[in-house]
Parts: C-alpha cells; structure tokens; sequence
C-alpha cells in the first residue's frame, strides 16, 4: 500500500442518476394501470401516495437530494447554533440526565428518591411541588436531604415560595454563591396557560423579575426563569406552535426584565427552555435545531452577543405520547424520544417513567429506575453524545429543520400581532389555533392514520388492568385542577372506551364479545379476520371464532353466547355469500351485525340483509367502537 491517502470516490464505478431518471421510474409505478395517463395525473398520485404532511403543513418528501435549497446550518458553537453549542475541537461531553422528583408533604418522603436517582445515573434533579404552595426552606431541606448543592443543579416547580426557599435553602448549606447551580421555576405565562389565571401574570413577573435581578448579581449559575412549553404541546399544539409559544413566551420575559434595567445580555442568562421530545424522531431532531436557529435570531434582534450562544434547552419526553394500556411499549417511545432529543443537541433531559400514567407523577422504583438507564444507555454504551450534531449534513433534517423554524417564527409572529403571548393566551388565540391541531391530530388517531402499538393497534386484552384509571391527566399536579389550557394525551379516546370494557369485566365478570363469521378458506378470510379480531379488542371487545373448515359459522354463532357478529371474507367470497349469511345471523339472534371490508357497489343490497355497519381500514375507529360497546350493553 501506498503511505500517501488515496481519494477513494464511493460509487465512482457508477454512473450518476439524476432526480429526473429517478422520477421517472416511480412514475412508472404510481401510474400503474393508467392508460396514457398525463403528467398532472401522475403528479396526483405521486403526491397522494408518497407524500405526507404535518401538521405545520410541512411536506414530507420522499427522497431528499441536497437540491431542497436548504440554509447552510453553520459550524457548531457559532451562529445560529443550529448545530448546537458545543464548538468543534472542544470536549463532548453529555447531556445532564435530569430526574423528576414529586415532593408533597413535609418532604421527608422524597429525600430517598431524590438520593437514590443522583447516585444511579442522575446528574441533576428536579423537584415537583404542590403548585398551592407555599414552599417552605424546611420542606426542601428534607427533600434534598444528604444532597451535595455544591455539585448538584437543582430544579424547581413555580409553586408559591419555591424560589425563595431554594435560595434559603443554598444559603443556610453555605454554598458559595458561584457554586450554586439550578432553576428557579419562574414561569408566570406557563403557569397562567395551564391554570387560566391571566390577571395573576403581571405580580408574578414583577415577582420573577426580581429574583432574576437577585440572580444576575449574586447567583451567577442560577437561571430565574423557565419557559415551560410542554404545556402548549400537551394542549395539542403541533411543533411548529409549540416553538412559537416557546419564542413568544421567552420575549415576553426578555423584555419584562430589559425594562426592569436588566442589560439584555443578563436577562439572556436567566431563561431555559423546556420543550417536549415525542417518538417522532426526526421531526424531534429538527425541532430542538429549529429552536436553535429560532433563538439566535432572537438573540440578535435584541443585542445579545452571538457568543454566548443559545438559551439551554430542557427536553421531556412527552407525557401525551404515554399510555395506560401495554406501558411497556412506553419504554420504546421513551428511548426514541431521548435519543431524538440528544441527536437534536438538548442540553439537559428528562425521560418519564414507563408506568408514569397508570401510577401516576411518583411512578415505581422500577419506572424510575428503567427511565435513568434509558439515557445512561444512551451516553455511556450508544456513544450519541461523543457526536457533534449526529443529524447535521442529513438533506432530510435540514429540510425539515428549516421548515419548522419557519412554521415557529410564523406561529410567533402571529402571537406579536395579536399583542403578545399574555394577550394571545387570555383572548383565546393560542388556545383557538391548539384546539384546531388537536382536532386535526385526533381524527388521525380515530382512523388508525397515527397508529398507537398496544392501543389502537395490537391491543393486549387479557393484559390486567392498570392500577389507576387511564383518564387521568398529563404529569404535574396543577395540571388536575386547572381551568386553562387542557391535557391530552394522543391515546386518550380509546383509552375511556378501554375503561368501559374494563368496568363492565369487573361487574358482569365477563368482556363484550364479537363472533367473527369467516367464510371459504384461511387464506381468504384470515387478512380481514386478523383485522376485525385488532379492531374490537382495542376496547376489549373479546372476538370469538371457529376457524374449523367447513364449520357451520350460524350455529357456532349461536352457540359463541355472543351478541355483536362481524362477517369477515374476501370480496370474491362477499358477492355470493355476504347477504345470505347477514340474514341467517340475524335470525339466529345477532343484535348487530358487521361486515370487514368497504362495501362498494353492493352496499344497499348488504344493507336491506341487515349489516348494520363496515368496518375497514381508514374508518372511524372511535366512533364505530362506542357504538359497539352501546350495542353490546356495555355503560
């Protein structure tokens, strides 16, 4: 071998294929079974069936090349920060692992947890408090009991007194003032957003202006304000508007704290982000590099120095993404999160325990346990954090990068014209534009269009139930009681049907049933059966069948004690057959009568046979379902 590197070009054998030649070999498949079709009917069908939207009205492509135009993303450490803070050739270290910690009473019970989750992985802590308050320097004292403040960056909830109580608490410690490390919590518009208390904003900034003064002066490594927009995203908001929430929310104190004579480059050290990390990984990715680029465009317009780059970012995996039923899979949408989260460049994470519905904001030693190693995993035996932007260069992710700073800075600058985030919230107009998302997002969960694994699709039914109603809400406590902004989570509609099923078990003994009348072979009516079987069990309709061939599918219905019965073939076998066996089901004492699949042109005859209902795919799932729990005499 030579000692001189030799350029090796990868594919420099292959000819280069340009996005025409691509285009037109899928066209050749979109177009299949056109006769001569035109150009504008292949554009349909390539846009119909390759391309995707979001909900910020962003289009997903299908194949990304670099001739997309997109903004050169700079270098990282250096404006715009997309690629985020860390300057190359400088260490890489982690992220901080973040662990909440619920604290009510007198504190005491929280000292262990909070010990435990530092000396298991945690690099930091944060402290959930009753948002009634006040917080006293007593009760943190025993919350944090043992804990080094020295070493520890500490987190609290905006309750009544918290923020004056951990500086209480760091003095009576004798921490240095430059040792001290944390978040005060102060979040007067979040706080408003989610209790719908807006004339409450005007003290409580005043009050967090205060302590951010206290803060630039005495406290250098404590941040006074968090903007907190895990409440916009649990409300409904897309990432787009979770982003403009966020930049609105962050000039609404940037400039509480100018006009207080706060310098802007002080006020600029006294905010951290809080956004929410979802199973979507990319469109994660892009939205903690949008926030960046957003952010630094906000730096420059009010005079803070590109050097000190960007406000920190805090990630949370999304509590709307978590469900009840199957938690296990919440590992999976947790770990995708997470990653997501630290591709994107968070500097500080917290994952949500597995279980966190069911058991509620303490959640298990095991939830808790499982939600620290998700991340040490990820650091330590992964490596994600030893990259520097792992997503950069990406055509994709810059793509949809771009695409959602735009989709943020427009949603803000809605926000500004309307008065500003106080004004946007206390008229309606944040929560008019969520509500439309959460709309639009429901009915694609109706449909099956956003699939949930272990709710809407591959529901567990004999899985016991959890220990704790599934229609509680998102994970803090003044959440609960709020008359603000409303907390969803994505499997919610399917989960109150569950909890139907559920009751109705623990009363009668039994579960609904649905008897699934096949006809012909398995390799005719097994694809619709499968999908029949999925579909009622989602609310845990339990779907009977004899499957033995030649089987006499109205006397086994008659004898299955069920009263539900969907007929489930191939439309071959639908033709000959469906209107017969309809009206051989209903006389042998179907209350109702279903058929899988899309009707089509036999609809009105299958209909006067007596099939009340056509279940198939892309139907209202919600809507069908309650109605079979109705029918089924389930309350």
């Amino acid at each position: 071998m030579s000692d001189e590197t030799e350029h090796l070009e990868l594919a420099g054998e292959f000819p280069a294929i340009t996005r025409e030649q691509w285009r037109v070999l899928v066209d050749g498949v979109v177009g299949k079974g056109l006769k001569d079709p035109t150009p504008e009917e292949l554009s349909r069908r390539f846009e119909r069936t390759l391309v995707s939207t979001t909900y910020d009205g962003i289009a997903i492509q299908p194949l990304y090349d670099g001739s997309e135009g997109q903004r050169d993303p700079g270098l990282p450490g250096q404006a715009p920060f997309t690629r985020g803070r860390t300057p190359l050739g400088s260490a890489i270290g982690g992220w901080d692992v973040c662990q909440r910690v619920e604290v009510s009473g007198d504190g005491t019970d929280a000292g262990p947890v909070v010990l435990n989750e530092l000396e298991n992985g945690a690099t930091s802590v944060w402290l959930g408090l009753p948002p009634a308050g006040p917080v006293t320097v007593d009760v943190l004292d025993r919350a944090l009991n043992g804990v080094y403040l020295d070493l520890v960056r500490v987190r609290v909830d905006g309750a009544p007194g918290a923020a004056d109580a951990l500086v209480e608490l760091w003095n009576r410690r004798e921490v240095p003032a430059g040792d001290a490390r944390g978040n005060l919590g102060h979040d007067p518009l979040g706080y408003a957003a989610r209790q719908g208390h807006y004339d409450t904003v005007g003290a409580a900034t005043d009050a967090a202006v205060s302590s951010a003064q206290r803060c630039i002066s005495e406290l250098p490594g404590v941040r006074s304000f968090v903007v907190d927009a895990t409440s916009y995203h649990r409300a409904g908001a897309s990432d787009g508007q979770e982003l403009g929430c966020a930049l609105a929310t962050t000039v609404a104190y940037l400039r509480a704290m100018v006009d207080a004579g706060c310098s802007p480059a002080g006020a600029w050290s006294q905010l951290e982000i809080r956004l929410a990390a979802t199973a979507e990984q990319f469109p994660t990715i892009a939205k903690y590099r949008a926030a960046r680029r957003c952010l630094a465009r906000v730096a420059e317009v009010v005079g803070v120095d590109a050097s000190l780059g960007v406000v920190p970012l805090h990630a949370v995996t999304s509590s709307a993404m978590l469900s009840a039923y199957d938690p296990w899979v919440n590992l999976l949408r947790t770990t995708v999160a997470c990653f997501a989260a630290g591709v994107g460049g968070a500097d500080a994470v917290t994952v949500a325990p597995y279980d966190h519905v069911a058991t509620g904001p303490g959640s298990s030693e095991l939830g808790r346990r499982l939600a620290r190693n998700i991340q040490s995993l990820l650091l330590e035996e992964s490596g994600v954090a030893r990259v520097i932007d792992p997503g950069g260069g990406s055509w994709y992710v810059e793509a949809l990068t771009g695409g959602l700073a735009a989709a943020g800075w427009a949603f803000f600058q809605e926000i500004e014209g309307a008065g500003g985030m106080a004004d946007s919230l206390s008229s309606g107009l944040v929560a008019e534009r969520l509500a439309a998302t959460w709309q639009a997002r429901s009915a694609r969960l109706a449909t099956g269009a956003d699939p949930l694994t272990g709710v809407s699709e591959y529901p567990n039914i004999d899985e016991a139930p959890p220990a704790v109603a599934p229609d509680r809400d998102g994970p803090d406590r003044d959440e609960v009681a709020g008359a603000g902004l409303p907390v969803h989570r994505y499997p919610e509609a399917f989960e109150r049907l569950r909890a139907r099923s559920d009751r109705h078990l623990a009363i009668e003994g039994q579960r609904p049933t649905v008897f699934l009348a096949t006809i012909g072979t398995p390799a005719e009516f097994t694809a619709r059966a499968t999908f029949a079987k999925n579909l009622f069990e989602v609310v845990g309709i339990r779907a009977l069948s004899d499957e033995t061939p030649g089987a006499d599918q109205v006397a086994a219905f008659a004898a299955s004690g069920a009263e539900l019965v969907c007929i489930c073939s191939s439309d071959k076998q639908y033709q000959p057959h469906a209107a017969a066996t309809a009206r051989e089901l209903i006389a042998a004492g179907a209350t109702r009568v279903y058929l899988a699949g899309r009707p089509g042109e036999q609809k009105a005859e299958w209909e006067a046979a007596g099939v009340a209902e056509f279940v198939y795919l892309g139907g209202d799932r919600v809507d069908t379902l309650a109605r079979a729990l109705d029918m089924a005499g389930v309350r």
